[in-house]
């Protein structure tokens, strides 16, 4: 009689893991079959579409990571369409933005060598063509800028250098563009060295970009540049009084091809100070604004100053 219950015990545990184990094979066939489902719905195009499963099923492992699979995907897409998007803005820009000088410089060369003008007039037509001209180089050294930093093929050469020295001797370039334009400056340099790890030619970039900036479209006749420490970082101020920019316009200044529509010129390609936000990231520093319309706008660099 043992010997028979223990032979009927063990066949009733057999028969229950049996049981079990069908169930559990059953379920994991569905559970498959709908993952290959949801797979096909992700395959025709629908990047929302999400596998479910309890934490504790067996194919929940596998679930999670093509979830995780096609959200990454999704983001990569979504990335690429963005792209995609702004190089079509771009495409646009550019033909405008290098079509109308490039047409306008032809013009007056064409009148110039024709005869149609003489004298001081012809003259003055070349003199405006050479200007359309350096606008025109101007655009294509900062397009060629954005496209090297988008695909990071723009090389770096970080060194300790003392940044001080490095900004009067790219001031000095700009003071007679400053007293052309009739804006006056102060500049606020102190005698002592701040030495910091950075590029110099993307620092001559950034500051470049952001003096370039203050000129073409602040409407500014004064500005401020002045270099101090603050905790442990050289801080560069640059600051106008122009026409300033509003609070919605300045939350976007850092975005490739953003020109702000309210009181400034839409002259420039609306990438240099996109190449400026890239590249102080690039050099481990910190860029913000601030902007007050009809007051001016100040921008702050901030750079970790070198052991």
């Amino acid at each position: 009689m043992y010997t028979e219950a223990v032979t009927m015990i063990a066949l009733g545990v057999a028969f229950v893991s049996l049981c079990g184990a069908v169930f559990i094979v059953r379920r994991v066939k569905k559970q498959i079959l709908e993952i290959s489902d949801a797979l096909e719905d992700i395959k025709n195009g629908n990047g929302n579409r999400r596998i479910l499963s309890e934490t504790h099923e067996l194919v929940s492992p596998l679930a999670y990571e093509i979830n995780d699979i096609v959200l990454s995907y999704e983001n990569r897409i979504s990335v690429c369409r963005r792209t995609e998007e702004t190089n079509r803005q771009l495409m646009t820009s550019l033909s405008h933005d290098v079509r109308t000088p490039l047409t306008t410089l032809i013009g007056y060369l064409d009148a110039a060598h024709k005869g149609i003008v003489e004298g001081k007039e012809r003259d003055d037509y070349i003199e405006t063509a050479r200007r359309k001209a350096h606008d025109l180089k101007e655009y294509i050294d900062v397009l060629f800028d954005w496209f090297k930093l988008g695909s990071n093929e723009f090389s770096m050469n970080i060194s300790t250098i003392d940044l001080t020295e490095l900004t009067r001797n790219i001031l000095i370039d700009w003071i007679p563009i400053f007293e052309d334009a009739q804006i006056d400056f102060v500049v606020d340099i102190p005698e002592q060295p701040f030495r910091v790890q950075i590029d110099t030619n993307g620092y001559m970039r950034i500051l470049n970009n952001l003096i370039q900036n203050v000129i073409s479209h602040s409407h500014a006749d004064k500005v401020e540049i002045a270099l101090s420490e603050l905790e442990g970082n050289i801080k560069i101020l640059l600051s106008d009084n122009g026409v300033g920019i509003d609070k919605e316009d300045l939350k976007h200044i850092f975005e490739r091809l953003y020109k702000c529509d309210k009181g400034r010129s839409e002259k420039g390609s609306g990438l240099g100070l996109s190449i400026v936000h890239q590249l102080v990231a690039k050099l481990n520093g910190i860029i913000t604004a601030e902007s007050t319309l009809g007051e001016g706008t100040v921008f702050v660099l901030l750079f970790p100053l070198a052991e």
